[in-house]
């Protein structure tokens, strides 16, 4: 196996609480190999948060809209 290289070893320690993990391991080559910019900000194009249209509206449920189970859909 490759060694991780200084910078991401560094970035997995800064944004994992537990750093020797899968997860923090597969960061850290992501880091290492480019895929992945360490305190990057996301695209809005990434598709983050809640912004999609089925969330719009409140998201509660009205009776005869079919989005509940039970006697309100």
């Amino acid at each position: 196996m490759a060694k991780l290289c200084p910078k991401g070893k560094a970035a997995a320690k800064r944004k994992f609480k537990v750093y020797p993990s899968a997860y923090a391991n597969m960061y850290a080559s992501g880091v290492c190999s480019g895929k992945i910019t360490p305190g990057g900000k996301r695209d809005k194009k990434m598709g983050g948060g809640m912004n999609r249209p089925m969330y719009k509206g409140g998201g509660l449920c009205k009776k005869g809209k079919g989005r509940a189970y039970g006697k309100n859909s």
